[in-house]
């Protein structure tokens, strides 16, 4: 399959630069797959496509404040780290740039210097292994001196750090949001319980390879990054008591979506677990447990914009897109939703 047959033409002026002020007040296209029809909605409308019964995934990763500003020890020069896997207590894999600046060995300090870094090694994928040093807790030295790694396409600094997380958000390893969430707020997620609707959570740490272009030309030649992911009994037991009693489970977001595709057996029972995934979804791939997916626009030739042609249907989903654009709906990371059912 070429990976061309995913692109279209997007107008800039509809890659959305910030948030709404009300994360509930996005728009909302809702795509029904047996009809092959379109609806348009405002997300909080959502709750009106819920049945008692059904279950909602959310994922609960937290993004860490990963990108971090800096100078090289000896130069002076400017560095910038994102921070993408810890190895253990104060090894990173990073992404560094400028990567000439970051040899063997090389020191960077950050801030008023209250953390220092040194590079160890160098990675396969061009980054780089380095130590950090600081005094007191790292998160909280992180989460003072670092910003919010946001995709190369917002161009604007955000004011609110927390308008790149989900308001569930809880356990921090994120490089980037799953940004399906970001469309629920607290009263929202309650009303949808008080109706009767099961709501979960699983965790996917989410790695910058979710930006990395398909650089080859034949979709079945792309190779997936590896994103650590958990599922807890608990979890796996609503999911599957869900699916016995005939009802729906409805992925909030891609990261939701492949974590259960990973956990899940060819009947679709869904074991806890945790581990790393690699999981590549596109079309002709087999859904096992997910039957309703809440997802944002896609970037062309994204794996993202595959998954999501893989659960509905790439001809019906290129329409989708071709009439959002004609609506003027905001497109990426703070755009707005699709609901696929």
């Amino acid at each position: 399959m070429d990976v061309k047959e995913f692109y279209y033409e997007l107008p800039e002026e509809l890659i959305a630069q910030e948030p709404l002020p009300e994360r509930d007040k996005s728009r909302l296209m809702v795509v029904r797959r047996e009809t092959r029809s379109f609806e348009h909605r405002i997300f909080e409308n959502i709750i009106d496509y819920l049945e008692e019964g059904d279950c909602l995934v959310l994922n609960d990763t937290r993004v860490i404040p990963a990108r971090l500003l800096g100078t090289r020890k000896d130069t002076g020069g400017k560095i910038e780290f994102i921070l993408l896997k810890r190895i253990e207590k104060d090894k990173w894999e990073i992404l560094v740039k400028p990567g000439r600046r970051a040899k063997l060995g090389s020191e960077f300090t950050f801030g008023d210097g209250r953390l220092r870094a040194k590079v160890l090694d160098y990675t396969d994928a061009g980054g780089r292994i380095v130590e950090f040093y600081y005094e007191g807790i790292f998160e909280h030295v992180l989460d003072e001196l670092g910003k919010m790694p946001l995709p190369p396409y917002i161009k604007k600094e955000l004011e609110e750090k927390e308008r790149y997380q989900t308001v569930y958000a809880r356990k921090p390893g994120s490089a980037a949001a799953p940004t399906a969430g970001f469309h629920f707020t607290k009263d929202l997620l309650n009303k949808i319980e008080q109706k009767g609707v099961r709501v979960c959570h699983i965790t996917l740490h989410v790695g910058l390879g979710t930006f990395r272009p398909v650089k080859e030309e034949k979709v079945e030649q792309h190779k997936m990054h590896h994103e650590y992911f958990e599922v807890d009994d608990e979890t796996a037991r609503i999911i599957n008591a869900t699916k016995q009693q005939g009802k729906r489970v409805i992925a909030v977001g891609t990261t939701s979506t492949r974590t259960l595709e990973t956990v899940a057996d060819e009947n679709g029972f869904v074991k806890g677990q945790s581990g790393w995934t690699d999981l590549f979804i596109y079309p002709g791939y087999r859904f096992k447990v997910v039957d309703g997916l809440v997802t944002n626009f896609h970037l062309p030739e994204s794996t993202l914009l595959m998954l999501v042609c893989a659960f509905a249907d790439k001809e019906l989903i290129m329409t989708a897109y071709n009439e959002a654009i004609k609506e003027k709906y905001r497109f990426y990371s703070f755009g707005d939703a699709m609901l696929i059912l």
